[in-house]
């Protein structure tokens, strides 16, 4: 079903040869040039990279992107940053969405109110703004600003357009503030991996399937991690372009960097469908392009799969979970407790088989990877004419834009949902992380969406709460929903799907999205609701670090949702210290409690005063460090600074939200300390809000929960950009020595992290 390859690859005339000693020499008889590094250059990422990059180095890339892109739970704080470093005038076409605060449920008005700052910064700064309810931001890209060759930023991980032949970043807001202020983004070249799909699945497989069995198979042995994935291969003709997209943002689910597919004829309809044939280019491989690996999907051979809690890449076939339910459960429920953590809930779902069979209690199908046109009208086709039931199952479906909307409306799809029970919703990407559709306590839901991260779907740990969602694609949710709620494959029914065809009608973009890209007017006045408040100040890297340890994460991944959980605290994110209130509460409730007591202690040696007055323990913590040899002449008050930081074995996975870095910032989180870090992204975030990415890659720490990490001349060994840096733990009264590493900062990098966060670099530009 799908291999990957423990070498890199060559592709020559559609065909793969492994870069083997055997290999090679097959290409050099054909007269194939097996210089990988030339042949590197010869994929499709390769070129699309280079045409952005403005370093003139074809290593050290400094990119610039065509447009952006960022919804309502991040535009607020990237505007912010900017304004704060001397923003104009938004460059590049920056398109603000209202799709993940849309319901303004929580906190009053300032839901609303953030919609109100977005629009009046686009007025002034000459952006595009799509009100609530028009469309999710990422089928809105795809509709109106993907094209061929292009590259967007966006601040939303699942920002991937490579399917219409758009390489497409998520990332942290520092990225996007950088981008509107004319500056760059920095990465070396990545490696690519190509992605070749071979085969036609069976009409009742979707892309979810096709891209859970490629998360399951990836992303625990990290093959794409940080690196692009380049998808080829003669199956690819067979899919809709809505299906490649489909498969395509989910990527994100991978930990790669970015994607890139062929193009063909069926992406020019596409671009032709929605009045943008110029935006249409074929792109290919050039003959003889060099892979760093190849995952070589048979997609005849994909079965209906399922995500099971709490992780996209926690895959099995539907089959064989019916088949071993009882030993599959068993395995979800034990992994589950680990994850969760949490005495307090008991996480069961064994509970839940009935007749041997295992029964739902809710499904959904919403999203950019779920609402779009094909899934929903495939839906339609599998409930026509039944009922999904009177008793807990329940089915809701969000389109995933209103011209989408509209054109299942006109050829009867929504009628025909509607009829069976089926609830239709706005364009909203609430049940994605836990604003919309929240299950019962110890339930269940199915959903074609991106995520199932434990308590993503809106339970409440702090209250005893606990539900689970597990990923699975529309077709086969569709098929459970036809047996109300018995868990079916989508294979397991008799259903025929008409594929009506899709008309774009994007009148209602024309009359209620507001587009001012070249025509800022500064004269505007910004519309600050109350709960809107600026970044507070925040001070340079000091001359030596000693930092507390405020949480100790042991699990093997640490997801953002865990560091700063997303559904209702998303209301409070343009509200910095509000929103830091809630930082780590669902995986380690003390800790806001734990940072509160360093920064405070910190603020009084800011002022002058003795940090040990207000904070106890430091007393003995700052009398071992001046009794250390070389260190008894350190002025506490004017030398050390003193704040916080976590250690995680694996930080970082899942959303490009840059509060996961910044409620800590704020908090007085001055570092991480981590085996490795799950994504560029979060370790960028980590960097853009002036904390150190530490790495301490042995399996035990000479550290604990609540120990104390002295760093000396910590600004010296970031502006020499050391890998390896001299750290101490204070325990019994000694300082006992130890080294922390520091992967590769470029230049800028290390100037933000010397300056406190990227606002004050800006600052000192």
């Amino acid at each position: 079903m799908i291999k990957l390859y423990d070498t890199g690859v060559y592709y020559v005339g559609g065909e793969i040869i492994p870069s083997t000693a055997e290999g090679e020499k097959k290409l050099r008889a054909i007269g194939v040039d097996t210089d990988r590094t030339k042949a590197s250059k010869k994929t499709m990422a390769y070129s699309i990279l280079s045409r952005h990059n403005t370093s003139g180095s074809d290593k050290n890339l400094k990119i610039k992107f065509d447009a952006m892109a960022s919804h309502d739970i991040t535009y607020v704080g990237i505007i912010q940053t900017a304004r704060a470093s001397g923003l104009e005038k938004f460059p590049v076409p920056y398109v603000l969405t209202n799709c993940h605060n849309s319901l303004c449920a929580v906190g009053g008005t300032i839901n609303e109110d953030d919609h109100m700052f977005g629009l009046s910064a686009a007025k002034k700064y000459g952006g595009i703004y799509v009100p609530a309810h028009l469309a999710v931001i990422h089928q809105y890209m795809r509709e109106m600003m993907a094209g061929c060759g292009k590259m967007i930023l966006g601040s939303d991980s699942h920002t991937r357009y490579g399917a219409l032949g758009t390489m497409a970043v998520g990332e942290g807001g520092g990225e996007l503030a950088k981008q509107l202020l004319g500056k760059t983004y920095d990465i070396n070249m990545p490696e690519v991996i190509g992605v070749y799909l071979a085969g036609k699945p069976d009409p009742a497989i979707g892309p979810q399937d096709i891209a859970l069995a490629i998360i399951g198979a990836v992303f625990k042995n990290g093959y794409v991690k940080n690196k692009v994935m380049e998808f080829i291969g003669d199956g690819i003709k067979n899919l809709s372009a809505e299906y490649r997209c489909g498969i395509d943002v989910m990527t994100t689910e991978t930990t790669c960097l970015s994607s890139i597919w062929i193009t063909d004829d069926n992406i020019k309809e596409w671009y032709d469908i929605h009045g943008r044939s110029e935006d249409f280019k074929a792109l290919a491989p050039e003959n003889g392009a060099y892979y760093d690996g190849l995952v070589c999907v048979d997609m005849s051979k994909i079965k209906p799969m399922i995500a099971m809690p709490f992780h996209p890449s926690n895959v099995y076939s539907i089959d064989e979970l019916n088949d071993n339910l009882e030993d599959i459960l068993d395995i979800v429920e034990k992994n589950g407790r680990k994850q969760i953590d949490n005495p307090g809930i008991s996480f069961k779902l064994r509970d839940k088989i009935k007749n041997g069979r295992l029964l739902v209690e809710q499904g959904v199908i919403a999203g950019c990877a779920g609402g779009t046109f094909d899934n929903l009208t495939d839906t339609a086709d599998i409930l026509s004419g039944h009922s999904i039931g009177t008793d807990d199952f329940s089915l809701s479906v969000y389109p995933s834009s209103q011209p989408v909307f509209m054109s299942l409306v006109e050829n009867g799809s929504i009628f025909r949902l509607m009829e069976a029970g089926v609830t239709v919703r706005s364009a909203f990407c609430g049940p994605c992380f836990g604003a919309g559709d929240v299950p019962p306590n110890n339930g269940l839901s199915i959903r074609h969406s991106t995520r199932n991260f434990p308590n993503r779907e809106g339970s409440k740990p702090g209250n005893g709460q606990i539900a689970s969602v597990a990923l699975m694609d529309a077709r086969s949710i569709a098929a459970t929903a036809l047996n109300q709620g018995i868990l079916t494959a989508a294979t397991d029914i008799d259903a025929s799907f008409g594929k009506p065809k899709y008309f774009f009608n994007k009148s209602v973009y024309d009359n209620r999205v507001y587009n001012g890209f070249g025509n800022p007017k500064p004269e505007t006045q910004l519309k600050f609701g109350p709960n809107i408040t600026d970044w507070p100040s925040m001070e340079p890297l000091p001359e030596n670090l000693l930092v507390k340890v405020v949480s100790y994460i042991t699990d093997p991944v640490t997801t953002t949702d865990e560091l700063i959980p997303s559904g209702e605290t998303s209301s409070y994110r343009s509200n910095p210290l509000g929103l830091a209130e809630f930082t780590l509460s669902r995986k380690d409730p003390a800790y806001v409690g734990r940072a509160k007591e360093v920064r405070e202690a910190e603020k009084t040696r800011a002022e002058g005063g003795s940090p040990e007055t207000v904070l106890s323990e430091l007393d003995g913590v700052l009398k071992a460090v001046r009794a250390h040899e070389g260190f008894e002449n350190i002025d506490v008050k004017s030398q050390i600074g003193i704040g916080t930081t976590i250690y995680a074995i694996k930080p970082g996975d899942g959303s490009a939200r840059e509060q996961a870095a910044s409620c800590q910032k704020v908090l007085g989180g001055w570092a991480n300390i981590a085996k490795e870090y799950a994504t560029k992204r979060y370790r960028s975030n980590l960097i853009n809000w002036g904390m150190c990415p530490f790495l301490f890659e042995d399996d035990s720490t000479p550290f604990d929960n609540g120990d104390y990490i002295f760093v000396p001349d910590i600004r010296n060994a970031i502006s020499e950009n050391k890998k390896s840096i001299p750290a101490y733990v204070a325990k019994d009264g000694k300082l006992c020595e130890f080294t922390l590493g520091m992967a590769e900062l470029t230049d800028d990098e290390r100037k933000i992290i010397l300056s406190g966060c990227l606002i004050n670099f800006y600052k000192n530009v």
